[in-house]
């Protein structure tokens, strides 16, 4: 039985590298080159996000009245293996967002694994939360979701101008 967990395992994880392989075109077989070629290839996504994010800022600063109210922070989320992947992107700095987005976490049980966060100019938060609760099965991206948008709803109706 152990030899046969074992082999399950290995079995997975190959099946994960082969996922990874394809969703980040690379051609590398051994598992090293695999995660090189991912790591690349996140980099270059980030550059891209980065490249669109400036273009739709300086876009929409141009065509924006200069005492119009920016608009709430974006925010997507997506379903990982064991976990969620969560992004939000504001145009200015937001005081205080980061707080309430991890109370948020909090009160939907997710640990967060790994975070990002620049608070400088514009807010931007790239986080992997993992639900350690009893719902693991019944949360989706979309529960996620509408918890980061409450919190940054009730965060933005305590401060002014925002």
């Amino acid at each position: 039985m152990d030899s046969t967990s074992k082999e399950r395992k290995r079995e997975d994880l190959y099946q994960k590298y082969q996922l990874l392989r394809d969703a980040t075109n690379s051609t590398a077989m051994n598992k090293a080159s695999i995660i090189v070629d991912a790591s690349k290839y996140i980099e270059e996504l980030k550059n891209k996000v980065e490249e669109l994010s400036q273009e739709s800022i300086g876009s929409t600063s141009t065509s924006q009245v200069s005492n119009a109210p920016n608009p709430l922070p974006l925010v997507t989320v997506e379903t990982l293996a064991n976990g969620y992947l969560i992004n939000v992107l504001s145009e200015r700095n937001c005081p205080g967002l980061l707080v309430s987005i991890l109370e948020a976490f909090e009160e939907l049980g997710l640990d967060v694994l790994d975070a990002s966060v620049s608070c400088a100019d514009t807010f931007q938060l790239e986080a992997v939360g993992q639900n350690q609760g009893s719902n693991i099965d019944s949360m989706d991206a979309q529960v996620v979701q509408n918890a980061v948008l409450q919190a940054i709803e009730s965060w933005s109706s305590s401060e002014t101008g925002f």
